[in-house]
Order: structure tokens, then C-alpha cells, then sequence
């Protein structure tokens, strides 16, 4: 296939990602509006942000069958634009039910279009001969941090979240259109069988999704509860536990944007135990913390320790069998779980106990991929791709 396509290609996939983290930082900054608006308590709160991950975990054993019927491209171009488009929804709901429901929309979209951009992602990958997934994946943190910061601009000004989310959708679905038109079409092989229309994971994809369970778990874990655990536990100030936060998605972006060069010199296995390692000893500074100094580098280290996981985690679902959508599907299916218990695994248990011995246990939780990063090997390229031809898009 024409390497300039295939480049092109990547470069458009890195901007659907980017795109996609903006959704989502575009709202994460509009929760507090969403709140005071409806009257809602955290509890009720608590209700409604449950159901993005319930909606993706629900939603993404469908996208294995949107690809395979409409095509790499159109999949990923038209699951893309629902999920910009789902962004005006919270904003616009008059109560908690439609405020669930438009959640519950979000979530679904959400996961689709992440299911068919990262099948895309795997391809290119595979054409180009590279890792590039932990970069792309970068490219969501960047267009996830980029949104946000507009959205905190918005929310000081006082922009009604309604006209600023509405503003945010429309643009992002333009963006949308333009940036997949790089995208590479690819289609089944002559006679190759649709993936039923619901699919349980694959059992190929389950050792892959416990990995990926294990890392996201701890990125959960850590987003939802760093700030808190500054707080509570260290006695840091509230301007110090909140920028917390950010030191902590700001050093995951990093690592993934450098991440690919990493698996290419030692190999998406090594670079996993590397990362274990990496996050199983911020996690004992975390554990031994007293003082912000020692806590907000324990965060950083396990920002820096599992960044790379999840992006190699689609890449060997995408390779584990003869349907790479449906596998990814599967992992993803995983990994969104444990986005949804994660944070209320960790309140129950510091509930029980502490704050302290809950994040023990995700110190056991990112020790265990060095043991557990053999399941990724199915992520090393074993030959720069390339042979399969895409089929030209009769629509484009």
C-alpha cells in the first residue's frame, strides 16, 4: 500500500484521538454547572457519573459488528460524530432521569467510537511497522488536557455550560469529519464472517483485559482519589491536592507520547514490567507518604507506570485473533469495568479501612503486571504490514 496514505493515515487517527479526549475534557469541566443547576446531591451525582461507563461497557460489544458492516472509516467517522454530538446532552437535561439517560447515550457512544478508532490505530500500526499506539493514546490526553483548559476558561467567565458544550459538539463533529477523511478504509476479506451483533469477550482478549483491568484500575483509582488522599491523608492544602490532579495527567500524557520509542527498543512485554515496576514503586511511596513530598511524586510514578499499558493492551487484542474488532471490543469491554469499580472499590474499602490500605492494594494491583505482561505479547510487531490493500471509500 502507498506508505504517504498510510502516514496521512496516521496522522488522522492521532487527531480522531485528540478529539476524542476533548469529549470528554470538555465536560468533565461542566460537571460542577450540571450540579448546582439540577440540585443535586453527591449521591445523586454519584448515580449519574456511573452511567458513561455502564453505557460504554453495555454499548461496545456492538462495535466489532458497526466495523465490520461499514468499514474502518465509516465506522470510526460516523461513531465519532454521535459522540461529539452526545456532548450537549448532559447539559440540556432537565432532571436526574434525562441527565441518566443522556449519560447513559454519552457512555455508549464513547465506548463505540473508542472500540473502532483504536481497530483503526492497530491497523495503521500494523502497516506502518511501528508502535505507535501509546503515542495516539497520548494524543487523547493532550486533546482531553487542551479542551479542558477552555472549559475552565468558560466556567470562570460564566458561560452558560448549555451554549459552551453546544458550541464544543458542533465543532468537534466538523473536526470529526475533516479528520477522517485520511483515515484508511479497511474492509473484511472476501467471505469473512460479520462478529455476531452482541459479542461477549472473546476469551483471546481476556488474560490481554485483566492486564489492562490491573492498569486501569490504578489510573481510576489515582484520578478519583489523589486529590482526597493529599488532603486526608498527607494534610496538604487544597490548592496542592487539586493541582495533584493535573501533575498526574500531565505525567501520563508525557509517558505515552514517549512510550512508543520505548517499545521499540525493548518491546511492548519488557516496556509493561518496566512500567509495573515503575508504578508498584510509586505506589509504596504513596502507601508511605506522611508528607505531600513524598505522595505527589508516588501519584507522578504511577501515572508514569501504567501509561503504556492500556495502548499496548488494544494493540495485542487487535492481533490475538481473526477478528481484531470484536477483540478489541472485548478488552475494552474489560478495561471500562474496571473504570467503573475502581474509584467505588476504593471509597468502600477506605471506609472499611483506610485510605492508606486501599491504595495497598493498587500497589498489589500494578505489581502484578510484571508477572502478569507476558499476555501482551501478541503487541510486537513481527513485520513492518503492509501487504493488504485498503478499499477505496465509493462515498469519500
Amino acid at each position: 500500500m502507498d506508505q504517504h496514505a498510510v502516514r496521512r493515515a496516521r496522522v488522522a487517527v492521532a487527531l480522531v484521538f485528540a478529539l476524542h479526549g476533548a469529549v470528554t475534557g470538555s465536560f468533565a469541566t461542566r460537571i460542577p454547572w450540571v450540579q448546582e443547576r439540577l440540585g443535586l446531591g453527591a449521591g445523586a451525582l454519584g448515580l449519574a457519573l456511573v452511567m458513561p461507563a455502564l453505557g460504554a461497557s453495555l454499548a461496545m460489544p456492538l462495535a466489532g459488528r458497526i466495523v465490520h458492516r461499514y468499514g474502518g472509516r465509516a465506522a470510526v467517522r460516523g461513531l465519532l460524530a454521535l459522540w461529539c454530538a452526545s456532548l450537549a446532552l448532559p447539559a440540556a437535561a432537565p432532571g436526574l432521569p434525562a441527565l441518566c439517560v443522556a449519560l447513559l447515550v454519552y457512555g455508549g457512544t464513547a465506548g463505540m467510537a473508542d472500540v473502532a478508532m483504536n481497530a483503526q490505530g492497530v491497523e495503521v500500526e500494523q502497516r506502518l511497522g511501528r508502535s505507535i499506539m501509546s503515542g495516539l493514546h497520548g494524543m487523547w490526553s493532550v486533546g482531553g488536557l487542551a479542551a479542558s483548559g477552555f472549559g475552565v476558561l468558560a466556567a470562570h467567565a460564566g458561560v452558560d455550560a448549555r451554549l459552551h458544550l453546544g458550541v464544543m459538539a458542533a465543532l468537534l463533529v466538523v473536526g470529526g469529519l475533516v479528520a477522517c477523511r485520511g483515515l484508511l478504509d479497511v474492509r473484511p476479506a472476501p467471505g469473512e464472517e460479520a462478529p455476531p451483533r452482541f459479542a461477549l469477550p472473546p476469551r483471546a482478549a481476556l488474560a490481554i483485559g485483566l492486564v489492562g483491568f490491573c492498569a486501569v484500575f490504578a489510573e481510576g483509582a489515582s484520578a478519583d482519589w489523589c486529590a482526597v488522599y493529599l488532603k486526608d491523608v498527607t494534610g496538604a492544602s487544597a490548592g496542592v491536592a487539586a493541582a495533584c490532579y493535573s501533575g498526574f495527567a500531565f505525567t501520563m500524557a508525557g509517558a505515552r507520547l514517549a512510550g512508543d520509542a520505548v517499545v521499540r527498543r525493548t518491546g511492548p512485554v519488557r516496556a509493561v514490567r518496566l512500567g509495573g515496576a515503575t508504578a508498584a514503586a510509586g505506589g509504596l511511596l504513596v502507601v508511605a507518604a506522611d508528607t505531600p513530598a513524598l505522595a505527589v511524586p508516588g501519584f507522578a510514578l504511577l501515572g508514569v507506570g501504567v501509561a503504556v499499558v492500556v495502548p499496548l493492551a488494544f494493540a495485542a487484542a487487535g492481533r490475538s485473533g481473526p477478528n481484531p474488532s470484536q477483540a478489541i471490543a472485548g478488552v475494552a469491554t474489560i478495561t471500562y469495568t474496571s473504570g467503573l469499580v475502581a474509584p467505588a472499590a476504593v471509597g468502600a474499602l477506605a471506609q472499611a479501612t483506610s485510605l492508606t490500605v486501599s491504595f495497598g492494594l493498587v500497589t498489589v494491583l500494578v505489581a502484578a503486571l510484571v508477572v502478569s505482561a507476558g499476555a501482551l505479547r501478541g503487541a510486537a510487531l513481527p513485520a513492518p504490514a503492509g501487504a493488504v490493500p485498503a478499499v477505496p471509500d465509493p462515498v469519500r
